[in-house]
């Protein structure tokens, strides 16, 4: 295979499970990569699967030429795709590089079945926590994959310290963190949005997003409110867990001071974010890898009480500089902490004063998409 030519554009394939407006962590980033990489001078190709049952769709999103392979369903949460793994082969041929965004099994069986030969970027976003029996069949594969890449990303030095492979490959790994564009949060119109669902205009606002699922600590954050004086708790987000969690605020007889919002457009999370007083993630486990939540908040001058969890949780807010960090599962711990920001004006408006500044200094998406531009880059001409 032919390496790229300073004259050339390089070319990247870029790889997922899912793609937009499929909603997660990664398919945003999966998005950004694929939409701000052409802008250094890069070419794209996007090789997803479709989230539902059917055959295979070509488009063109925002710029993107996306191909969405045709699916027969998913198994563990992963899709099966036959011709996911004939259109990897395909499209391979004529990449500089390879960019997978893991976990993501189907991805390192197609690279092995491909006999490609050129360069492969792993973007490490998690391990596989909650799969056991899936990581039976995975673990070789997944080893392949990881002796295979001639380089693996991750967002904070957490992802290699508390994964389970990792640390075996960390000469291979490079840090560049998530990013977002600061300008699509700050230029949007005000509203009070959380601020008008108040039971008591004097009480302080404490802000969660996420999925209403088990490893977001969710039912521990409700025991913790239990324990927490002159706030009210706004909940944004759908799961498997809501009827449970609100039954559980009914339980404890929160219902006047806990706001379940249900799914929440994008201006108005962002309206939200930048209503509230306190963002809190209280995850228990560390499927919980980084928290992008987290710069959302930050970006707007919020402080952020979130979990020492085995992640990139903690290294995105920093316990004592931009918000503070407790125990995962400790609704003690979570309470406490909550109360002390909530009390405390002055201490509220330094640490979301840093974590602002920590945003535009580290996680700026134009700078995070050039470093990755340059990694891959730098990849192919060796």
């Amino acid at each position: 295979m032919k390496k790229a030519q300073k004259s050339e554009k390089l070319k990247i394939l870029e790889v997922n499970k899912a793609y937009f407006p499929h909603t997660g962590g990664i398919e945003t980033l999966v998005k950004q990569y694929s939409e701000e990489l052409p802008k250094c001078g890069a070419v794209v190709r996007t090789l997803v699967c479709r989230d539902d049952f059917g055959g295979t769709l070509r488009e063109r999103i925002n710029g993107v030429r996306v191909i969405r392979s045709g699916s027969f369903g998913t198994f563990f949460s992963c899709p099966l795709s036959l011709s996911f793994i004939l259109h990897f082969r395909r499209l391979a041929e004529s990449a500089d590089i390879i960019h997978i965004n893991v976990p993501f099994p189907l991805a390192d069986v197609a690279l092995l079945l491909s006999g490609y030969k050129g360069k492969v970027a792993v973007s490490w976003h998690s391990d596989i926590v909650k799969q056991k029996k899936l990581m039976i069949i995975y673990r070789p594969f997944m080893k392949y994959l990881l002796k295979r890449a001639d380089v693996i990303f991750t967002a904070t030095e957490g992802h290699i310290n508390g994964s389970d492979f990792l640390p075996e490959y960390r000469k291979k790994c490079r840090i560049i963190p998530y990013g977002i564009t600061i300008g699509d949060y700050l230029n949007i119109q005000y509203v009070p949005f959380l601020t008008e669902k108040l039971t008591d205009r004097k009480n302080i606002k404490i802000f969660f997003t996420g999925r209403l699922v088990y490893y977001k600590g969710v039912d521990v954050l409700i025991k913790a409110f239990s324990k927490i004086h002159g706030c009210e708790l706004f909940i944004a987000g759908t799961g498997e867990l809501e009827s449970e969690l609100k039954n559980l605020s009914e339980s404890l007889r929160l219902e006047k001071y806990i706001h379940f919002l249900g799914f929440l457009p994008d201006i108005q999370l962002k309206q939200a974010f930048a209503d509230c007083d306190i963002f809190v993630l209280p995850s228990v486990k560390k499927s919980e890898a980084f928290g992008i939540v987290q710069l959302e908040a930050m970006v707007y001058g919020k402080p952020v009480v979130n979990t020492s969890l085995p992640s990139g949780v903690p290294y995105v807010s920093i316990h004592g500089e931009t918000g503070l960090t407790v125990p995962p599962a400790d609704s003690d711990a979570l309470a406490q902490a909550l109360n002390l920001l909530a009390s405390d004006g002055t201490l509220r408006e330094k640490l979301g004063k840093n974590a602002s500044e920590r945003i535009k200094k580290y996680f700026n998406e134009k700078d995070v998409i050039k470093k990755l531009y340059h990694c891959l880059s730098e990849v192919t001409q060796k």
